[in-house]
């Protein structure tokens, strides 16, 4: 599915996405990551709106946040929110944010969300294996598998992958879905459109020196390994995926190609890519029409897992 050239709306923010980082004072500090390590800790507490609640959950090595609606909770599943940030940022509000709207669109599901450690401090197999351990705490709190949806924004979306391919791999169950938003699932970064969309990706084009050329969480790693590059594993027996894109992404190869891949292999997925559209779009919420249709969808998306 390919959505319609971008909106308005879109470009105009697609186009101050592009001024802000072309910009020589802080363009290198948000291409590069330096920004995103330390917004977490500049940010303001976040409030919990009055129809959530939030719970701290504290693990050996992380601190994980549960959201769930005060009124007319959806215990049919829970959503398994793995954030992105290039494997070196940590949580931040925006994904609060993130896991209020899924319970919106799911209609009231809760949301686990991690803190999973990054790099450089915990390289992989870090992210990983907190991912497993949050999988793990689902299932101690009586949560089968088949009621579980993974959920992740790039690197989020790439460790969501990763995760089943670690679970397959080890004879666990998988879980019934995974919505993937722009997913990093090629950290070789040997796609095409790292190439074509150089000139046009406001986010990450124009220069090799930004936070996809990170090598800090592969470290001295293979980064064809199917843990750390999803797009090389064996998606056999895969739950049904919905991946969304931005044409304009670099990253939009990852998409395409573990998309392609995927069905090749037998696993039901919808690949929507959004013309025009920019790296984790979704995060202007309702404010952009590509970014409110992409949370239609995901909604209509849980909602066939919930009803098959």
């Amino acid at each position: 599915m390919r959505e319609n050239e971008a909106s308005i709306q879109g470009r105009v923010v697609r186009d101050l996405i592009a001024h802000v980082t072309s910009d020589l004072a802080i363009g290198k500090k948000i291409k590069n990551g330096e920004l995103r390590k330390g917004i977490g800790n500049a940010e303001p507490p976040w409030k919990c709106p009055d129809c959530f609640r939030m719970t701290a959950i504290e693990t050996e090595h992380f601190q994980m946040e549960y959201l769930e609606s005060k009124e007319k909770p959806n215990t049919q599943k829970v959503i398994l929110q793995l954030h992105g940030g290039g494997y070196i940022g940590a949580m931040r509000n925006s994904y609060r944010t993130f896991a209020g709207l899924y319970n919106e669109v799911s209609h009231g599901m809760s949301v686990l969300t991690p803190d999973y450690r990054v790099a450089p401090e915990y390289p992989y197999p870090a992210a990983l294996e907190d991912a497993f351990t949050a999988y793990s705490y689902l299932l101690e709190q009586g949560w089968y598998a088949e009621q579980i949806i993974f959920a992740g924004d790039s690197a989020g979306g790439g460790l969501a992958m990763a995760l089943c391919h670690y679970l397959k791999d080890k004879g666990l169950p998988l879980p019934c879905g995974i919505v993937a938003m722009s997913p990093w699932t090629d950290l070789t970064l040997s796609g095409e459109s790292y190439d074509t969309n150089y000139e046009r990706d406001p986010l990450f084009g124009k220069t090799r020196d930004s936070m996809i050329y990170n090598k800090d969480y592969i470290g001295d790693e293979d980064p064809m390994n199917a843990y750390i590059s999803p797009l090389f594993g064996d998606f056999r027996d895969f739950p049904p995926m919905l991946i969304q894109v931005g044409s304009y992404e670099m990253l939009l190869s990852d998409s395409v190609s573990v998309a392609a891949k995927a069905r090749e292999q037998g696993v039901k997925v919808r690949l929507s890519i959004y013309d025009g559209m920019f790296h984790i779009f979704q995060m202007a919420a309702k404010m952009l029409p590509e970014s409110k249709r992409a949370w239609v969808e995901i909604g209509k998306f849980i909602d066939i897992l919930t009803n098959d």
